[in-house]
């Protein structure tokens, strides 16, 4: 029987495991012929979704693996907007409201509100939580 996950992310890439946690779900639950609705970034999992991240060259890109696979199986990223204006992370919309120098958010993410969250409970059969742990 085939389930739908919404994946929330709560950890940052490079101080958590989350991120890489999560993906490896994800990649595992596809190829078992299940359907990831959305990912949803909060708190400093929005971090995933900076276009400015730039870890050393014999590290994993999380940002750029989570950009690919999200895009390749057509999967909406979201970044939580309150999460998001707090920690830097911008896109055109906001950089304009805000009247900052650039925007920063890296495709195929989006900013939005926690409805998408709640959207994502909705529709899928399973919310799964991937935190930073302490």
């Amino acid at each position: 029987m085939s389930e739908t996950f919404t994946l929330v992310i709560t950890g940052a890439p490079y101080s958590s495991q989350a991120p890489q946690t999560a993906l490896g779900f994800a990649k595992a639950a596809v190829d078992a012929g299940h359907q990831i609705d959305r990912v949803f970034l909060y708190g400093d999992g929005v971090h995933l979704a900076s276009a400015l991240c730039a870890p050393p060259s014999d590290e994993t890109y999380w940002p750029d693996e989570w950009s690919r696979f999200l895009t390749q199986h057509k999967i909406p990223g979201v970044a939580c907007i309150a999460s998001a204006l707090r920690r830097g992370l911008v896109n055109e919309t906001e950089q304009k409201r805000y009247e900052l120098p650039s925007a920063n958010l890296r495709a195929p993410f989006e900013i939005a509100g926690l409805g998408e969250w709640v959207e994502g409970r909705i529709k899928s059969t399973r919310t799964l939580y991937f935190h930073a742990g302490d």
